[in-house]
């Protein structure tokens, strides 16, 4: 048997893109420095046409205004994109589901791109006091 160790750094960090119940997609400060977040950047969204079972979605990060793409904003330390119409849109139901999208990086066609993979995670409902 021969082992190969891997090194923590060596693999990617903990990158999430979570959509807040806005409708906002948020990223996590590993998010950040993996994409390399800054106010004058912008972020264009694909879905996978050959396969309407894919939930992912899939991005481009571009390093000025592209048209359409998104504008990625700034707030504090914390960075985010105004995507409540784009969630809408596509049918996904933020307000009553958790969903966040894990980030890893991709290729199409010979660009790099983003792979968001969609998980989900059903919302508590709060008990009303009584």
């Amino acid at each position: 048997m021969k082992l190969k160790f891997i090194k923590a750094e060596d693999t990617e960090h903990n990158a999430k893109a979570t959509v807040h119940t806005t409708g906002k997609l948020g990223f996590s400060s590993d998010a950040i420095e993996f994409l390399q977040l800054t106010e004058v950047k912008t972020i264009q969204f694909a879905q996978n046409e050959d396969d309407e079972n894919d939930l992912n979605l899939y991005a481009v990060i571009y390093s000025s205004a592209q048209e359409g793409a998104f504008k990625i904003n700034k707030a504090g330390e914390y960075f985010y994109v105004n995507t409540k119409n784009l969630f809408d849109t596509l049918g996904i139901d933020y307000k009553n589901t958790r969903v966040i999208y894990d980030l890893v990086n991709g290729e199409y066609e010979g660009t790099p791109i983003i792979k968001m993979l969609r998980r989900e995670i059903k919302k508590k409902k709060k008990d009303m006091p009584t």
